[in-house]
């Protein structure tokens, strides 16, 4: 199946810690605010190191790191000495909780809620806007699909801000 899909050579196989199995597909790597809106993404082959796609997304878009003290949170997979050294010279402080031998990271107590944010953003790509299910065949099918989800987060977080709703993210009101 996989030499005779379209994707193949960008799909591939990958393992997901979180479901302890294996898929064949891509990955969505997702720069957002803190309220949820999409600002930069990446779509890769499962197997991609997430921290080099982030340097990458970094690189391509100098303003994302333009502002003074940005902060980034991610998970336990963004490690490593080089890693966070390219991070700080660029003027990113991430945020990410510990992993195991390694001591307590400073802003630990703060990233619990935050993580939540970035659970039940991708959980709303996921369930409302059926991200997993997307039906494309092609790459530029899948291209497109995964860009109509993302448009259309981005359109309900802004209109859901311009018009003073309590929780930007939600998409209820489009829920029909």
């Amino acid at each position: 199946t996989v030499t005779r899909s379209d994707l193949a050579g960008w799909a591939e196989y990958g393992y997901c810690a979180s479901h302890s199995r294996f898929f064949w597909g891509l990955r969505l790597h997702l720069i957002a605010t803190v309220h949820g809106l999409p600002i930069a993404f990446a779509l890769t082959g499962a197997k991609a190191d997430e921290r080099t796609v982030l340097l990458d997304v970094l690189a391509t878009d100098q303003d994302l790191a333009a502002r003074p003290r940005q902060l980034l949170i991610g998970d336990k997979n963004y490690h490593g000495r080089e890693f966070e050294t390219a991070l700080t010279s660029a003027g990113i402080e991430l945020l990410r909780p510990a992993r195991k031998g390694e001591r307590p990271r400073p802003g630990a107590q703060f990233f619990r809620p935050l993580r939540q944010i970035i659970e039940s953003v991708f959980d709303t790509f996921k369930g409302q806007l059926d991200l997993e299910h997307h039906g494309g065949h092609t790459t530029t099918g899948v291209l497109v699909r995964v860009l109509q989800r993302i448009l259309a987060l981005t359109a309900a977080i802004w209109h859901n801000d311009r018009t003073g709703q309590p929780v930007r993210r939600s998409l209820t009101a489009y829920d029909h």
